[in-house]
């Protein structure tokens, strides 16, 4: 059976708009305020019958409330583990250790800040995508099915890179704005990506 998987970044956090690495942020009346603007928009994108589901980040669980979803939260959609750089400043990070910076941007192997490399992020996504697979009734099908899921531009951005079979290195030059979609369809062919139509 066909899948089509549309994946929506959660809507922006104060953490965000001032630079931080995320620490498990909620919307704040901001985001909320997006996120519900943004509901009617992607309403005709997504099947009524459509499972959903939801980093268990509270800015994502939040988003997918404020989006009309009743998402099941799933850990494979978490946000990259930023180990000791979580809550942090990246214009504190630039001055204080901008080696680390400068190697966690080029290398995608690099974990300076003792968290999830971008390989390991996008190798994380691709084991997500496949597994999500797994999910269906198991019955024969000519009609796709559809799911949707709320999580953080980066688990975007590897979902774009595992469906493409890029390299890793290419993370840092995917940008990703808050409550964007993604279209990926897997059929006979593997994963594709689709202009996101919303």
């Amino acid at each position: 059976m066909d899948t089509r998987l549309l994946l929506v970044s959660h809507a922006s956090t104060a953490a965000q708009r001032a630079g931080r690495f995320p620490a498990d942020d909620p919307l704040d009346a901001r985001g909320l305020a997006e996120a519900e603007a943004h509901a009617a928009r992607l309403r005709p994108a997504i099947a009524e019958d459509a499972p959903a589901f939801v980093s268990p980040a509270a800015c994502a669980r939040e988003t997918a409330t404020a989006l009309g979803l009743a998402a099941s939260v799933d850990a494979g959609l978490a946000d990259m583990n930023y180990g000791r750089w979580q809550g942090r400043r990246l214009a504190d990070l630039a001055a204080e250790a901008p080696q680390d910076l400068a190697a966690w941007t080029r290398d995608p192997d690099a974990v300076p800040h003792g968290g999830e490399s971008f390989s390991q992020l996008v190798k994380r996504v691709g084991e997500w995508l496949e597994a999500s697979l797994e999910g269906g009734t198991g019955r024969a099908s000519s009609h796709p099915r559809n799911v949707i899921a709320v999580t953080h531009a980066p688990v975007l951005r590897a979902a774009i890179v595992y469906v493409l079979g890029a390299s890793p290195v290419v993370f840092p030059r995917i940008e990703i704005a808050p409550l964007s979609m993604i279209d990926l369809r897997r059929s006979s062919r593997g994963w594709t990506w689709w202009p996101a139509s919303h």
